[in-house]
């Protein structure tokens, strides 16, 4: 199947995401996935130079936008969905099961009434396998929990964008002990991506890379069904969930998780400012697990 999409990807350096810009060039119609806000943790200061990037390449390219699709809550970034959506446009999406996220972490961060556990704050919550259009082209929705359980995958036109699912094939493979995450769930979950065709381009959202390499976020379902350090052919699920039980056990919460979750499930806007003014983040103590060594 000829491929008509185009792709461009965009490197946040600092947080090591990758955000893309999938567009079909006979209506000119995009979708943005991931986006970041920056956000320097000393200084509580959010700025929007990562977003600014993918404002000027849509407007070099004339791209309208029809989306701004979010794989999951992202606990390593903050979402830059709704500053996206103020200047270009588009409809924020995400997972259906980010309410069960949002029911997590309204009591974790103890939020106030009028934040509504109910996928509200998105423009649309997929199920799994929804179809829907990107200009002229189809794409498809897959649920893939196990890093959370609202990660959603985007099969489009021979490519498929897995968020926190995989990385790249010598990095491996995402955690699974954040609120609601399941090593066996995102086992099955992985092995659903990799069974399709095995010239699928697929692409991460994140990489954290060796230092015998430059950052990287496109790959194959062949080649990590072949060399994926922790899922390629051949790991048993069993073997699969007793390394990431494991592995999972060593690391610390990512600097980011608790300014960014409460930004991201509520689509990407910053909680509501208080009477003076000012808008503050929450960051709950002795609740979350210390750092592990």
């Amino acid at each position: 199947m000829s491929q008509r999409a185009n792709t461009q990807a965009f490197f946040d350096p600092s947080t090591g995401t990758i955000t893309y810009v999938l567009w079909d060039p006979a209506t000119r119609r995009s979708a943005v996935i991931d986006p970041v806000l920056d956000y320097e943790f000393k200084s509580g200061r959010t700025s929007t130079a990562a977003a600014d990037q993918v404002l000027a390449y849509l407007k070099e390219h004339r791209l309208g936008v029809d989306w701004i699709l979010e794989t999951h809550a992202h606990a390593d970034h903050l979402s830059a969905a709704h500053y996206l959506k103020e200047r270009a446009g588009g409809r924020i999406a995400i997972g259906e099961n980010i309410r069960l996220v949002q029911t997590t972490f309204k009591k974790i961060y103890n939020l106030d009434r009028g934040f509504l556990p109910d996928g509200s704050q998105f423009d649309q919550l997929f199920r799994d396998g929804e179809r829907f259009m990107i200009g002229g082209i189809e794409a498809t929705a897959m649920l893939v929990p196990g890093h959370t359980p609202a990660d959603m995958a985007y099969l489009v036109d021979g490519s498929v964008f897995v968020g926190d699912t995989l990385f790249m094939p010598d990095v491996g493979t995402a955690r699974a002990d954040f609120p609601g995450g399941d090593a066996r769930q995102l086992y099955r979950s992985i092995r659903r991506l990799l069974d399709l065709p095995p010239e699928t381009a697929i692409y991460v959202c994140h990489d954290y890379p060796p230092a015998s390499r430059n950052a990287a976020w496109q790959t194959t379902v062949a080649e990590q069904r072949a060399h994926n350090i922790h899922v390629r052919d051949g790991i048993s699920e069993d073997d699969f969930v007793s390394m990431r039980r494991k592995r999972d056990a060593t690391l610390g919460m990512p600097t980011l998780i608790l300014p960014s979750i409460q930004v991201n499930i509520r689509g990407g806007a910053l909680p509501p400012a208080e009477d003076n003014g000012v808008a503050y983040l929450r960051i709950p103590l002795n609740v979350l697990p210390a750092h592990k060594h």
